[in-house]
């Protein structure tokens, strides 16, 4: 078997479905399995899966173990000498799975690949890669600067506006489209399972960089993922607590407590401006140009900052 197609399933049965026909439609010459994990969502995938897909091998998990958890255990029974992360809100275009392959196997220094990720509307999500976290560019994020100064080393985006065709190189990669070699994955640990969701993929990114390895970019093919502009539109306190969370655990991995409570702080003092910022203008009911009104944005920095004050979790937000 050369390649393992891993797919995480929370209340996506149609998405996982529309997922698997873009794989079984565009993958060629590649000798492939599918493995879809149930996160204890009961939503009748499996059902689906022996109506459509008999082929496709289903593990249903009896808890939400999370992202980093559910992905190492279907890993853990999946046979591929490769492996694609994919999540299931994604589609595959032409031949962006066998061009991500190959590359992986020509490349002996590639620790992981990714491909570019396009919105419904085929924008391009700038999410696809990114710089490793730090306390600057985490408090200088936002839509405006990042449309204002895309190339900005800051966001490590830049390669998304070149005109490159071949791998370029690149920190981290996102994890809802990452291939890499099962050998490379089993050396650097897996996926770090402290993460319920969010900085597991930036955690292994920077892993195999540690280990010696680069992460790639192959800008020319894509894969359509559905998830990544609502997210941003419907921000809930789970994700928003959950990112800084995951950053924070991350930071403090790598960088040492002090740095990460720094970083903690530095995102106490940015939610009491982004607070101060709203109650001055939510009068006027703006909404920014994400669909996000005012009020969602304070009830979001709100609770970062009970977060950042250690007065809340994200385990207890619930997750939408």
């Amino acid at each position: 078997m050369e390649l393992s197609i891993i797919i995480v399933n929370w209340h996506s049965k149609e998405h996982v479905r529309n997922c698997i026909a873009s794989i079984l439609a565009t993958t060629r010459s590649i000798r492939f399995e599918i493995v879809v994990i149930d996160n204890a969502s009961f939503d009748g995938c499996d059902e689906m899966l022996r109506q459509h897909y008999p082929q496709v091998r289903f593990i249903q998990s009896n808890q939400n173990l999370g992202f980093a958890k559910a992905n190492n255990v279907a890993f853990l029974e999946s046979q591929g000498h490769s492996v694609l992360f994919l999540n299931p809100d994604t589609e595959a275009t032409a031949n962006a799975i066998n061009v991500m392959f190959e590359y992986l196997q020509q490349m002996p220094n590639a620790g992981a690949v990714n491909c570019r990720l396009l919105n419904a509307d085929q924008t391009v999500q700038t999410s696809c890669i990114q710089s490793f976290p730090t306390i600057l560019n985490s408090l200088l994020d936002s839509d405006l600067l990042r449309t204002l100064f895309p190339k900005l080393p800051l966001w490590g985006m830049a390669p998304l506006f070149s005109d490159k065709d071949g791998p370029v190189e690149v920190e981290a990669l996102s994890g809802a489209c990452i291939m890499l070699k099962r050998a490379i994955f089993e050396s650097v640990g897996m996926f770090g399972e402290d993460y319920f969701m969010y900085a597991e993929d930036i955690d292994l990114c920077y892993k195999i960089r540690q280990a010696g390895y680069k992460n790639y970019f192959i800008p020319n093919v894509a894969v359509i993922h559905y998830g990544g502009a609502s997210t941003e539109k419907t921000d809930s306190d789970f994700s928003s607590v959950t990112i800084r969370e995951s950053c924070w655990r991350f930071l403090q991995k790598t960088r040492g407590k002090a740095y990460s409570m720094a970083y903690r702080l530095s995102m106490l003092l940015s939610s009491i401006g982004r607070i101060t910022i709203l109650l001055i203008i939510l009068p006027v009911r703006i909404v920014r140009p994400n669909g996000v009104s005012g009020l969602s944005a304070l009830h979001k920095w709100w609770a970062i900052l009970s977060w950042s004050l250690y007065l809340k979790d994200s385990s207890q937000f619930s997750l939408k």
